[in-house]
């Protein structure tokens, strides 16, 4: 069995930069703890948690003392930053570099904009951790639209500032804002020139879309790695699948089925931006020597 994986897969920079800084608290002091999960792949987060991190909630949180707590790659509200301030908690703060970058936008936005009646509209996926962290940027008063049905919310007399949660699909992303924009000018055309557009998807998981399509239409099988919850791995799966047909998503080993490589004799692998690569690596050598 031949068996290829992509060169460009595995940790973005982002995560890359948590997971490293998780594994040198970890062997200076034994134990971590991690306000929500490190990274959207299980396999990766266990082995973590068999390095002595422990991941945490927000109560959990609230009711810790003097302890060292990791702040993971999606960031965090100031909010946390208050609690930790307020229970003599060291925050070791990995929040990506990208989405720091939008988090200060929004703040100065929002601030600048605040009493002139200023709309932040932030689309993304309702409740996840990225979204929560960039929405506590102005106070909660950020909007949060999924779908087009969400864009009824928004006040079409106020100046409009549109962001994005970092992972989100670009050609949809696309279709949100065209849609804003047709319906401010069928109820307040003279506020289009109040509406502002920040792109901030991220640009590396942009990169790989085309990269992805491009191996998935080289290789019979296309096997891609993703955790469950990862947002850009179930957008770059789409788009393998739509390339080729013989697309499959696993989490690990476990997941392969021995029917999917009938008369299969060459096979690609490829993962999620939060999918490590000694896990492809393991994944690849199990193909190999299996099949």
């Amino acid at each position: 069995m031949k068996v290829t994986i992509e060169p460009a897969s595995g940790f973005c920079s982002g995560v890359r930069k948590a997971i490293l800084k998780a594994e040198s608290e970890l062997t200076d002091r034994g134990s971590l703890y991690c306000l929500g999960g490190i990274v959207h792949n299980e396999t990766e987060a266990n082995r973590l948690n068999g390095l002595g991190m422990q991941t945490i909630d927000h109560q959990k949180l609230s009711e810790l003392q003097d302890a060292v707590v990791l702040i993971r790659a999606h960031g965090e509200p100031p909010s946390t930053f208050e609690i930790a301030k307020k229970n003599n908690l060291q925050l070791i703060d990995a929040t990506c570099p990208v989405v720091k970058r939008i988090q200060n936008d929004i703040r100065e936005t929002w601030s600048n904009g605040k009493n002139q009646g200023i709309q932040i509209v932030i689309y993304g996926k309702k409740n996840h951790p990225e979204v929560n962290g960039l929405a506590g940027q102005c106070d909660g008063n950020a909007l949060v639209v999924t779908d087009e049905e969400d864009l009824l919310l928004i006040d079409f007399s106020k100046p409009l500032v549109l962001f994005s949660q970092t992972t989100m699909n670009p050609l949809k992303f696309l279709l949100i804002q065209n849609s804003i924009r047709n319906l401010i000018r069928q109820s307040n055309p003279e506020m289009e020139e109040h509406f502002v557009i920040r792109d901030t998807i991220c640009r590396q998981v942009s990169r790989l879309a085309g990269i992805f399509k491009n191996f998935a239409s080289q290789h019979q099988m296309i096997i891609f790695v993703s955790g469950k919850e990862s947002s850009n791995g179930r957008y770059l799966y789409s788009l393998c699948r739509e390339v080729n047909p013989g697309t499959f998503l696993v989490t690990s080993i476990e997941d392969i089925e021995d029917k999917w490589f009938m008369d299969v004799n060459d096979v690609g692998i490829c993962g999620a931006t939060s999918t490590p690569v000694w896990l492809l690596n393991k994944i690849g050598s199990y193909i190999a020597t299996h099949y």
